[in-house]
């Protein structure tokens, strides 16, 4: 397993009497992708920005590769940041974008025209480097200022939702290159995004953040089918939650009806949190079903159906790759292993998970 290459600890930051970060604590190991998800006003940027320097903790440490660097300026970390905002300087050819940061170190001519070749090959613009900044698409442009870092071989590349202003297509291409990029570099990304499909498809690890808090941090496939709480399950992807009792171990009641699971451990008649994600209902007879209702809505999304069933007062978020028609009458029915209990939090901020830094 990789090594810790940066711990935050107890890391502490307001703006006013606003609590951005509160004790924050978490590690990056050497090589990872590692994402940081939530909300905006969450802290994840705030959290990124003390990481390259550019705003220093109320309190706590930022220990990078075993040297405490929390006071130390941008220019003396071993890291490069890329932003939303491109920041290419746009009376610059291509080429002395990229070498803006060799220059200021001072190295050799042939040394920074080496450089120039590797990055532009690296993003697949070769022969781009006499072209000026306007000439190029978002795409490419966002290309351009991922070269600009990575000449400079940092460690750690922190990209703070660099992809948020291409449309949808460019946006995925750039999600692909970017992990082709962080493959064949072999250094540790750090990016903040609140598109759950970028983290999803991109991250090795992601980092669920919540009002200042960490919320759940673990492998995409676990954040979206272990949620550890309903702020997770319904901030990463759809979820329907419903109100529950735990009648006891295995036993849930959701809109007055008991269904098995298979959580335990929760108590008799504690009231919990129920998700079940749209694609684990399914649609039957109704006579078959553990409910019935009608269906008020049919969305076709390409790859399924999205529908809306009205079911003892509640409506369930359906995804299924059979048409059916609004106002027909059907059953639903989960599987045990499909339904999620979870307790419920005691306020919402309430931090989900400590981690040892």
């Amino acid at each position: 397993m990789s090594k810790k290459l940066i711990s935050f600890i107890d890391i502490t930051k307001s703006y006013g009497d606003n609590i951005v970060l509160d004790e924050l604590n978490l590690y990056v190991r050497e090589n990872e992708f590692i994402t940081l998800l939530g909300p905006s006003g969450c802290g994840k940027t705030t959290t990124l920005r003390i990481l390259g320097g550019f705003e220093t903790p109320d309190h706590g440490r930022v220990i990078f590769d075993g040297k405490d660097i929390t006071c130390l300026p941008p220019n003396e970390r071993n890291l490069n940041t890329v932003f939303q905002k491109y920041a290419l300087f746009p009376h610059m050819s291509i080429a002395e974008n990229i070498a803006f940061g060799l220059k200021i170190k001072k190295k050799s001519r042939d040394y920074i025209e080496d450089k120039i070749r590797y990055a532009l090959k690296l993003v697949n613009l070769e022969g781009f480097g006499d072209r000026s900044v306007d000439s190029l698409s978002g795409g490419q442009q966002q290309r351009i200022a991922i070269a600009r870092a990575i000449v400079n071989e940092p460690k750690v590349l922190l990209l703070d939702e660099p992809l948020g202003a291409l449309d949808l297509k460019l946006r995925q291409d750039m999600q692909y290159e970017l992990i082709r990029l962080k493959n064949e570099l072999g250094i540790t990304f750090v990016y903040v995004t609140h598109d759950q499909e970028e983290a999803l498809t991109m991250s090795d690890t992601i980092v669920v953040m919540n009002q200042g808090y960490i919320q759940q941090i673990g492998t995409p496939e676990m954040i979206y089918n272990e949620p550890v709480n309903a702020f997770v399950a319904d901030f990463i992807g759809d979820s329907n939650i419903l109100d529950g009792i735990m009648v006891q171990d295995r036993v849930v009641s959701v809109l007055g009806v008991k269904l098995p699971c298979v959580d335990e451990g929760f108590g008799s008649n504690r009231p919990v949190d129920v998700v079940i994600r749209p694609e684990d209902v399914e649609i039957v007879a109704p006579e078959d079903g553990f409910m019935e209702g009608d269906i008020t809505s049919v969305i076709f999304k390409g790859v399924h159906y999205e529908l809306d069933i009205l079911v003892n007062g509640y409506e369930w978020l359906v995804h299924t790759t059979q048409l059916y028609a609004v106002g027909q009458h059907v059953g639903i029915r989960v599987i045990p292993f499909n339904i999620q209990i979870m307790n419920k939090p005691e306020s919402e901020d309430e931090e989900a998970v400590e981690i040892d830094a």
